[in-house]
């Protein structure tokens, strides 16, 4: 194992931290995995992060990157192969994620766990929460991507929360009138580099072997 990696910690399914190992994986960045089990979190990441909400990067400096964005931009800026930070606009960009991050995410976690905002019914809260996903399918009619006819920070930075937001009923999401969201989430969903992110690995523990991310294989 190289010497002195970042150590990122993370957990699996949470959409912020699966956006920010897409940004590690796709810039070949390596950094030390560690596992998150969010009941039990590691003292080591609470020393480093007190608000002890994951994805959290330790640089071999010592300093904490504690927003996904953060370190989807630390990796990018070292290396973007792929020209995701290359879009034709920032300021979409930017406006995108600051809406998914915000307005969609509330509305989200409302529909997600509607049994916990008993004042609306969960059809309220979806069809809020609505509004962010058929607006992207709008615009998809227009370029490929979100900004562009490639893949970019957007894309990546808002896809795991439209996965997220799709499979708390996917018959219900399948049946919208969607068609290119629905084709530019089945072309994350299926590519190699979400496969190579989602890889199940049990919760870190102090006197495990490190893990290096992404794998040399991978």
């Amino acid at each position: 194992m190289p010497a002195e990696l970042p150590v990122l910690y993370s957990f699996r399914r949470c959409p912020y931290a699966i956006r920010a190992r897409m940004a590690i994986a796709v810039s070949a960045q390596q950094v030390e995995h560690r596992e998150v089990d969010l009941k039990h979190k590691p003292a080591e990441m609470l020393q480093i992060s007190p608000k002890a909400t994951v994805p959290v990067l330790q640089l071999n400096d010592g300093k904490p990157l504690e927003e996904s964005l953060d370190i989807m931009h630390w990796a990018l800026t070292i290396n973007d192969p792929q020209n995701w930070l290359m879009t034709t606009n920032d300021k979409l960009t930017n406006e995108l994620i600051e809406n998914n991050d915000n307005g969609f995410k509330q509305y989200l976690d409302r529909y997600k766990y509607a049994d916990r905002y008993p004042e609306k019914p969960l059809a309220f809260h979806r069809d809020q929460a609505s509004q962010f996903p058929a607006r992207l399918n709008t615009m998809l009619h227009n370029t490929t991507f979100l900004v562009s006819d490639q893949p970019s920070m957007a894309d990546v930075a808002i896809f795991p929360f439209i996965r997220q937001f799709a499979f708390v009923d996917k018959h219900w999401f399948d049946s919208m009138p969607w068609e290119k969201l629905h084709n530019w989430l089945d072309y994350f969903l299926n590519s190699q580099l979400f496969k190579t992110v989602m890889k199940k690995h049990q919760p870190w523990k102090t006197h495990d072997d490190p893990l290096v991310f992404p794998s040399i294989s991978s």
